[in-house]
């Protein structure tokens, strides 16, 4: 991919390094060759995909809360990045019920923080927001949101995510673009991958039962969302990162989900877990559905990426199978113990084609 080229030598700053996603972002912009640095607090969960790859000691990471401004401040001025992805969150639809201050500290107020240090930044050209499908009012149908529908998301998370995205249109008007400081915001669909260890995620609890010799539970089977694997909108956001950087009329609002075939009931994607789990193990996990009386979800969820795919030509690179495939293959190493660096390198230049 050319614009992967484009990293070689860039101070890149990720906001959220020690999460998931975060965690993948940082080993790809490590292998394009960037100066990366990282703003979060320690890693979210035990294990953590940072800490199973020792990203501590490959790349510049500075433990530190987004609700810390003038923390936050000073590392712009040490860094000075010239790229900025926004990934800091707390990312959880159920914790927000149990939450819902700290969530909207965090997603809100931590997105304002964010791009004040822009505001105040000389070095800093090109920014990613990286919010979420759930930002769309949900009128529960059957076809894709587009980038120009209703923002109004119902529970504390999603509504926190879509106030973010207000928070960024109005520093974007009042301040940035005058900068020619280009900003984008991403509203990715449900990711799935190695390394996810979170609590109330579908994936990290197949991975869990498996392990634990239990059945899978799963709350919804019925729900469907846009799964697809995490290397799809990192490479997105890294691609539209740079093309804003050379461009500011690539700056704006963009879905990126999978295609309509990768849109699956919750029950599909755990069948698919299992089949794909007795492909690389030989072992069949088997699953149960039991609702929990859990709070409100959205029942069903897709995104329309045509503005996407008009302005780049782009096209998802891995099927739901395929992605499943890398996902189960990487959870085996690991509960194998195997080199979990390896994996995720060979993953990264697979996904890029290299």
């Amino acid at each position: 991919m050319n614009w992967l080229d484009f990293y070689k030598g860039k101070k890149i700053l990720v906001t959220g390094h020690t999460g998931f996603k975060g965690s993948w972002m940082s080993q790809m912009l490590l292998l394009a060759g960037a100066e990366v640095s990282g703003y979060a607090l320690s890693a979210p969960t035990s294990p953590s995909l940072f800490e199973l790859c020792g990203l501590a000691d490959e790349m510049n990471s500075v433990e530190g809360d987004i609700r810390d401004l003038e923390k936050m401040k000073k590392v712009f001025l040490e860094v000075r990045p010239e790229i900025v992805i926004h990934m800091a969150a707390q990312p959880i639809v159920r914790e927000s019920y149990r939450t819902p201050v700290y969530t909207y500290e965090t997603n809100v107020m931590g997105t304002v923080n964010l791009l004040e240090c822009v505001r105040l930044s000389d070095s800093v050209r090109s920014v990613i927001n990286v919010t979420t499908d759930k930002v769309y009012k949900n009128r529960e149908w059957y076809w894709g949101y587009r980038e120009n529908e209703e923002l109004n998301g119902h529970d504390p998370y999603s509504n926190s995510k879509s106030c973010s995205e207000l928070v960024t249109s109005s520093y974007k008007e009042c301040f940035l673009n005058e900068a020619d400081i280009a900003v984008s915001t991403v509203r990715a669909g449900n990711v799935i991958g190695g390394g996810d260890f979170a609590a109330d995620r579908i994936i990290p609890d197949c991975v869990r039962a498996v392990e634990n010799g239990n059945n899978i539970v799963v709350r919804n089977p019925y729900s469907v969302r846009p799964y697809e694997h995490v290397l799809e909108p990192i490479a997105v956001y890294l691609m539209l990162a740079s093309k804003q950087y050379k461009d500011l009329k690539y700056a704006g609002s963009y879905n990126v989900g999978p295609e309509e075939a990768d849109c699956l009931t919750t029950g599909k994607l755990v069948d698919l877990f299992c089949k794909s789990w007795k492909a690389e193990t030989g072992f069949e996990p088997k699953w149960i559905d039991k609702y929990d009386g859990g709070p409100y979800e959205a029942g069903y969820l897709k995104l329309d990426c045509s503005k996407l795919k008009n302005t780049f030509n782009w096209k998802a690179t891995w099927n739901i199978e395929k992605a499943m495939e890398m996902l189960v293959e990487w959870y085996h190493v690991y509960l194998s113990h195997g080199a979990i660096n390896e994996c995720m390198t060979r993953q990264i230049n697979n996904f890029l084609g290299l």
